[in-house]
This record gives structure tokens, sequence and C-alpha cells, in this order.
């Protein structure tokens, strides 16, 4: 085994240190918490929930968008962190969801209505898909149907509601702590197998890429 692992870090493009710091994260990574945003369209906002994202340990962030091409991310928001999240583009909402329903997640949605609950009377240590909407309009019909819980967070102030960003970071801190508390960071939800694949392509196929001339 031993051989096998230096024989895999010689063929890796980062410093050894760097692929313990990738292992490390990878530990803490939660495959059971994911988020869905839904056609939010500021760049800063969608690359300020990536970096939350990464700070408390979600694996992948779900995504519809109703413009042409990828949603623009802003690195400078990001510093980085859309590289250690997985962002996968959905065309259909509705399926999508549908799908993790199956797989066993609650769907939790954020929304403004009667029949909303306080965000930290939810159990996020369950497996969990946040959707969070656009900054207008929110979440579509289509998703409040699909909503197992929708949330709210309580506000004292005379506006009443928060920038998408701040209130998927809200939530998502509360479901870290949750999971914290659990011990749930403490073993890895993701396999040794997992984990080896995932620093292969960050490791390699993806600094390979960065390494590509940019075509004009």
């Amino acid at each position: 085994m031993a051989k096998f692992y230096n024989r895999m870090v010689k063929s890796y493009l980062v410093l050894e240190r760097r692929l313990e710091k990738f292992r490390e994260v990878l530990r803490k990574r939660q495959k059971d918490l994911t988020v869905f945003v839904e056609n939010v369209k500021n760049e800063h906002n969608f690359s300020a929930i990536i970096r939350t994202c990464d700070a408390v340990g979600v694996l992948k962030v779900h995504y519809y968008y109703e413009g042409k091409g990828k949603l623009p991310i802003n690195e400078g928001i990001t510093i980085g962190a859309h590289r250690w999240v997985f962002l996968e583009r959905v065309h259909d909402v509705g399926k999508k969801l549908k799908e993790l329903k199956g797989e066993g997640y609650q769907v939790v949605v954020t929304w403004l209505g009667e029949d909303s609950v306080d965000f930290r009377s939810v159990d996020y240590t369950k497996p969990t898909v946040l959707v969070v909407g656009n900054e207008l309009t929110g979440v579509s019909e289509g998703v409040l149907h699909l909503a197992d819980l929708k949330v709210k967070i309580p506000m004292m102030g005379m506006v009443q509601s928060l920038n998408v960003s701040v209130a998927t970071a809200v939530i998502l801190y509360e479901a870290q702590r949750q999971r914290y508390e659990k011990g749930m960071y403490n073993e890895p939800s993701l396999s040794e197998g997992e984990i080896e694949e995932i620093i292969k392509k960050w490791a390699y196929e993806d600094v390979i890429e960065r390494r590509k001339p940019k075509s004009d």
C-alpha cells in the first residue's frame, strides 16, 4: 500500500502537503448535504454561495440558470472555492429534485410564507438539499410543491428578507452546527475510493486543464 501511495504521489502535480490538505478537507465533506440554487442571476451572489458551501463542507451545488452559457463566477469572491465544490447545471428543476427525494433527501426551501417554519427547527443531520431562489421572486411554484419543509429566517427590522447569499450562509451554518454536534465531521462520508478519485481530479486533471494556453 505504501509503494502504491508513493507512486500515486509522484504522479500528482501538487506538493505532498497540498495532497494532505486535500485529504483533510475531503474527509470532512458532507456527501448528503447539498444546495440547489434556482435561477440566482447575480454572479456575486452565486459566487458567495459557493464560497460558503466550501466553508461548511458541502460537496456539490446544483444550479438552474435561465441565461445562455454558464452562470459567471467572480473569482475575487470565491477566492478559488469554485475549484473545490462540484457544480452541476440542471435544466429540469422538478426532475432533479424528485431524483434527490427518491434518494432519501429532504427538500428544504427558503420561503416567506404562513406555513414556513423557523430555519433552526429543521433537522439538518438528515440527508438535505437546501433550495434557494431568485433574488427578486424567490423559488418557483414547482419547487414549492416539492418542498418537504419551507423555512424562514426571523427578521426584527423593517426589511423582511436577507440577501440570498447571506440567507444561504445563515442556514448552512445552522446545518454545520447540528452536524458538528452530532460528530458528523469526525467520520468521512466519502469512501476512500471516492476521496482518491476527487484528489486525482484536483491534483492532476484540473492542474493540466489550468496549464493549457487560453484561446483568444
